[in-house]
């Protein structure tokens, strides 16, 4: 496998926005200001709870093909291998994560073989849509804590998924949970969310290898990021932890994360978390706090890391 350059781009964006000229533009930028050689889309399905059976992927919530092969198609022009990554949330806004039902199947009660049922047409709309269009890789689903441990309706979906589409497959698991999928053997990559503390990485790389020698499977972040602020380093995967504006802070998280990674051969490549469809102007970028890493100087970390992998 080589080495993965990606950022996600456009997360939860719905129809139209990737028809806008702006999300084009900020496509372009986006490889010229980090040297990306892979985008990951992220349409974003919707359900009403965590415990809903039904997956609203309609317009109103994810791009339409059209869009998406716009986009793909784009993407190519660039140089760029792309990757989607169908995802799903909750409209009440609890986390993905706890998605879940009884595991034995009660009357009158949401049941794991209808959201799964629906959750396989999801992930084949887009699967039949990546085989089309050319896209190198499909994440099949993002940080679902409590739905991963449901093996055997993975394995099915991941057989069903392999009968339309044939680039590789991977699933994007949470952070720490490398270890609690049991059936990676059934995917091409193993892939987590690398939303490590700053000062943990060699402890957490450490563990993470472990699994690996476990299912002998190439391994990347599908997302990995840091706000910017003074306290994310810490706990960069809360977006709710206040602190003050640290361009620094975010900066020197990404070079502590990539200089511990390149130590390790088995890392191969990032998803970096993420990139707007629409962008702010380039100034406005010492003012923003938030994960997006245009106009600071993360973004230069970035771009010479991904510059230096051949």
């Amino acid at each position: 496998m080589e080495f993965i350059k990606g950022v996600t781009f456009g997360f939860c964006a719905p129809s139209g926005v990737f028809a806008d000229e702006r999300a084009k533009e900020s496509l372009q930028t986006m490889r010229e200001e980090t040297n990306a050689d892979t985008v990951i889309f992220a349409p974003a399905a919707l359900m009403e709870t965590a415990h809903s059976e039904e997956i609203d992927m309609s317009p109103a919530r994810v791009p339409t093909d059209d869009e998406i092969r716009e986009m793909v198609a784009l993407a190519k022009s660039l140089g760029m291998k792309v990757m989607l990554k169908p995802t799903v949330n909750c409209a009440n806004g609890v986390w993905r994560a706890h998605i879940n039902f009884f595991d034995i199947d009660v009357p009158c009660e949401p049941k794991w073989g209808n959201w799964f049922k629906n959750y396989a047409d999801y992930q084949l709309r887009f699967a039949r849509l990546a085989q089309e269009t050319g896209c190198e890789y499909l994440i099949i689903g993002c940080e679902m804590v409590q739905a991963q441990r449901k093996e055997a309706y993975w394995r099915e979906m991941i057989a069903q998924i392999r009968g339309v589409y044939g680039g590789l497959i991977t699933y994007n698991t949470d952070k720490y949970q490398e270890g609690e999928v049991a059936w990676w053997d059934a995917c091409d990559l193993i892939s987590s969310s690398g939303y490590y503390p700053i000062d943990d990485w060699d402890n957490q790389l450490d563990r993470i290898e472990k699994v690996l020698r476990k299912f002998d499977r190439p391994f990347f972040f599908a997302e990995a990021g840091c706000m910017a602020r003074d306290t994310s380093p810490a706990v960069p995967n809360d977006w709710s932890r206040p602190g003050r504006l640290s361009l620094q802070a975010q900066a020197d998280f990404y070079h502590v994360m990539f200089e511990k990674c390149a130590q390790r051969d088995w890392v191969g490549g990032f998803g970096l978390w993420d990139w707007p469809t629409h962008l702010y102007p380039k100034e406005k970028g010492q003012t923003h706090d938030g994960y997006h890493f245009y106009g600071k100087p993360a973004c230069q970390v970035i771009s010479d890391f991904y510059a230096s992998r051949q």
